[in-house]
């Protein structure tokens, strides 16, 4: 089956059954989204690898500054930048091989999401999800098991 032939709950349950995950769009200075879902995913015994250009540690531990130069890759990565940065990372995870790719978007926040960035997933037969978050899949507390069944409802998870 192909990445474009997979319902999202499939897209999701095989982004989740990778282990070595990078998690891009963390701050120094402030808590963040990006920096939530790192925790949760590396407290669900995730590798999970925080991506920023120019810090060195985030949450203790060591950052990188892109996706080449984690040693020894990962198998996704997480995105929760802006659309046009999103862009340049997906650009460079297509580069290094990395097959799945989840880009954030829910209905409270701005999105992550670039049309330009899916199409390349796509056309690449990578996984790529561009609604959502794993925060409302990885042990969900009451608000983001909210979020789902609202995005779910509305139509724009199928």
């Amino acid at each position: 089956m192909t990445a474009a032939e997979m319902t999202h709950q499939e897209r999701v349950q095989d982004f989740l059954a990778q282990k070595r995950i990078a998690v891009s769009g963390l701050s120094r200075t402030k808590d963040s989204g990006a920096g939530a879902v790192y925790l949760k995913l590396r407290d669900h015994g995730y590798q999970v690898f925080p991506v920023h250009p120019s810090a060195e540690t985030l949450h203790g531990d060591r950052c990188y500054p892109n996706l080449g130069a984690i040693p020894g890759g990962v198998d996704a990565v997480f995105i929760m930048n802006s659309p046009d940065i999103t862009e340049i990372i997906v650009r460079e995870a297509l580069d290094l091989g990395v097959r799945h790719v989840w880009m954030h978007n829910n209905t409270l926040m701005g999105s992550s999401v670039s049309e330009k960035a899916v199409e390349a997933c796509r056309a690449a037969n990578v996984n790529v999800i561009e609604v959502g978050c794993p925060m409302m899949f990885v042990e969900p507390d009451f608000f983001h098991s909210c979020m789902r069944w609202f995005i779910r409802v509305t139509g724009r998870m199928k």
